[in-house]
């Protein structure tokens, strides 16, 4: 009897621990898209990632080119003259690669690009909204625009619009 009147009262202590906790959701996403520098940051990164593929392309066109070009003319070729072309195809192939590695990759121009325009946006929303949840005493802030999980979502504790307002202060 003394354990089971011992687990109501624990269970009662965890539910009042638990419903203590305050917490709201947010929409990082449409945060992000309310900012017209996030705006303008994301339009100067499509169009620098535009310019990056049409350079790539370029590259990838003229050893096609080359490719084509040595195809037509193989069966006249000598052997060393074939094998000299086909180094050269195989080499600009290469660095191809490695010039679209070097513009697209983890650590390549576009990305480091992103990091510089985008980075400052982040901190200042993420700034913005963990300021907005201490001043408001939240315990914890959910993001809905990345969290697939949530299923069902009351608009009452959707703060998506507060954090908006506050960060045009």
């Amino acid at each position: 009897m003394k354990r089971l009147i011992l687990s109501a009262i624990f269970a009662l202590a965890t539910l009042g621990i638990a419903s203590a906790q305050k917490y709201c959701v947010i929409d990082s996403e449409k945060v992000f898209k309310s900012l017209d520098e996030y705006n303008k940051a994301m339009s100067q990164l499509d169009e620098l990632g535009k310019s990056y593929q049409t350079e790539v392309d370029n590259k990838y066109k003229s050893i096609e080119s080359l490719y084509n070009n040595y195809m037509a003319q193989k069966n006249s070729l000598s052997t060393t003259a074939r094998t000299s072309i086909e180094q050269q195809i195989l080499q600009k192939e290469e660095e191809a690669q490695k010039f679209q590695q070097e513009l697209f990759g983890e650590d390549g121009t576009l990305m480091k690009k992103r990091i510089e325009l985008i980075k400052p946006i982040q901190e200042k929303v993420f700034g913005t909204i963990e300021s907005y949840a201490k001043a408001n005493g939240y315990d914890l802030v959910l993001d809905k625009a990345s969290n697939a999980s949530i299923l069902y979502l009351n608009n009452a504790i959707d703060h998506t619009a507060q954090v908006i307002e506050a960060l045009k202060k």
